[in-house]
């Protein structure tokens, strides 16, 4: 694969079986991304032969064998267009079921509809498609009253968390029998198409192929220094140790030395790949995988940021300073409360700010936005949002129940930990501010 196209990744969510995997599988063996004969050798050889497509995304052994798609990085396929890679994120493609009851289980408060689509506003994640799925389980088959209605509700909910509605492109589709996925579906002769408008050029289409050819590429900071959050790492045999992940900024290529924060170690890259084929310079955007000198499989992980050595490089995080949004928590939370803190594998940006409501709050709770300071329990790396867009976004996971964002707004990055630091997180030392 060559660098012919413009490389876009996007980002599929929804609620619980809303059909994110089979949809995205589907897409997947359309475009050439894996055969049929593998695709139902595989699930047949799993006794999951409902879940055919969606196994191409189930890629890990946890996933083969519970029937879940845990980590769906690093697939891809080709549009007319586009060279697409499923991971985080210049769109998100919402997916939402229309079937019989299961439509307003993700709508509902307690569902994931709701909260996906303002994780992804506030992940910065500002292009939208929503895939209507399940067409075929309407009741009547492919219902068209039963699209207008879910296109309005869902309509009204992501313009109230700070979506254009003009700019979202809704495409009535089935994953498993391809409808409106490639091409038009004979079986919604009502769907006349989706049409957006926004100032950077209107566009329409049919299929849903269609609307991921109409995203509209970012602006690559190549001009940065480099910064490349590790997704994984890799032994193989013959190369040795290989780092992958998405370069956020700069430029990654054969020949430079990279540094790894925090934990700190220093080598030379050897080769750098994407998918399988060699690259002589990696731009932001590209997911890439690259061998490096002198280094063990234990030595860096996931979480790790490589950079150059001799540009700016990363460094390990004593403390910083954040912007929160607190989506969904039972409690309150205060001063001292330590949740677990995942960064670099998401981009957060501030869904909305306004004034300052309160100086010093004792506690905060959901839907709460807040200026708070943070210390880290475990070394990490994490930059100023300011300085680098892609790493300054944090997430965090709050008791596994729900979640809050964060971006850096200022960040103290040292060699080491300051002496006496002390190991929760976050503090909250500043204030509430207002949001919508």
């Amino acid at each position: 694969m060559g660098k012919e196209k413009t490389h876009i990744n996007i980002v599929v969510i929804g609620h619980v079986d809303s059909g994110k995997s089979t949809t995205t599988g589907h897409l997947i063996y359309k475009c050439g991304g894996i055969d049929k004969r593998t695709i139902e050798k595989e699930a047949a050889k799993m006794g999951k032969g409902s879940f055919k497509y969606a196994w191409v995304l189930d890629k890990l052994k946890a996933e083969h064998e519970c029937g879940i798609t845990i980590d769906i990085s690093l697939w891809k396929f080709e549009t007319s267009k586009y060279y697409v890679t499923i991971i985080d994120a210049d769109c998100a493609v919402l997916i939402v079921a229309a079937g019989v009851g299961e439509f307003e289980a993700g709508i509902s408060k307690n569902g994931q509809t709701r909260e996906h689509a303002l994780l992804a506003y506030t992940l910065g994640v500002k292009q939208l498609i929503v895939g209507v799925n399940k067409m075929d389980s309407t009741e009547p088959p492919y219902s068209q009253k039963r699209y207008e209605e879910i296109v309005k509700e869902v309509s009204t909910y992501i313009k109230k968390i700070g979506y254009n509605h003009d700019t979202v492109a809704f495409v009535p589709i089935s994953g498993w029998n391809g409808d409106n996925m490639l091409e038009p579906s004979a079986n919604m002769p009502w769907f006349k198409g989706w049409k957006i408008t926004r100032k950077d050029g209107n566009a329409s289409g049919t299929t849903l192929l269609e609307a991921l050819d109409c995203i509209l590429p970012p602006t690559r900071p190549t001009d940065k220094p480099l910064r490349l959050p590790l997704q994984d790492v890799y032994k193989i045999g013959g190369i040795g140790t290989v780092p992958v992940g998405s370069v956020d900024t700069g430029v990654h290529k054969p020949g430079v030395v990279a540094t790894f924060a925090p934990v700190n170690v220093t080598t030379e890259v050897k080769s750098v790949e994407m998918h399988h084929e060699a690259l002589s310079e990696a731009l932001p955007g590209d997911n890439v995988g690259f061998n490096v000198k002198n280094v063990s499989v234990k030595d860096v992980r996931r979480g790790n940021v490589a950079g150059d050595s001799k540009n700016d490089p990363p460094m390990e995080a004593a403390g910083f300073t954040a912007q929160v949004i607190i989506l969904n928590h039972p409690g309150q939370i205060s001063a001292g409360y330590a949740p677990v803190l995942d960064c670099h594998t998401a981009h957060i940006i501030d869904r909305h700010s306004g004034k300052k409501l309160e100086d010093g709050p004792k506690f905060l709770e959901s839907g709460d936005a807040a200026i708070v300071d943070m210390v880290p329990g475990k070394p990490m790396c994490v930059e100023s949002f300011s300085d680098y867009p892609p790493l300054g976004p944090t997430s965090l996971s709050l008791s596994c129940i729900g979640e809050g964002n964060g971006n850096p707004l200022q960040c103290s990055c040292l060699e080491k930990p300051r002496d006496g630091e002390p190991g929760g997180l976050p503090s909250m030392g500043s204030h509430r501010v207002g949001h919508d």
